[in-house]
């Protein structure tokens, strides 16, 4: 089972005390945040939920899974989160 995008706008509203619309804005404000914020490099964390940090991909050696090809994947940016003490104490129960 998963939480969808409007299921959680719903939770949030509920357990809030906001309208379906006003935590929809909160959420969308939300990750534009995280998005804007880990595009400048910048690390966001949540106390005791997550953090999430920019992390550079050095430029590596792969294969082209069709051919066997030796491929180079260029050096990138990729995305760490990990979860916090909350996060990991309620999945744990």
């Amino acid at each position: 089972m998963s939480l969808n995008k409007s299921e959680l706008v719903s939770a949030i509203a509920s357990k809030s005390g906001l309208t379906k619309s006003d935590a929809e804005n909160a959420l969308n404000a939300f990750q534009e945040v995280l998005i804007e914020s880990l595009a400048q490099g910048e690390a966001v964390k949540v106390t005791g939920l997550l953090s999430a940090e920019r992390v550079e991909r050095a430029e590596r050696t792969g294969r082209n899974p069709r051919t066997g090809e030796e491929i180079t994947i260029p050096a990138n940016f990729g995305v760490k989160l990990s979860a916090g003490s909350l996060l990991k104490k309620a999945v744990a129960k």
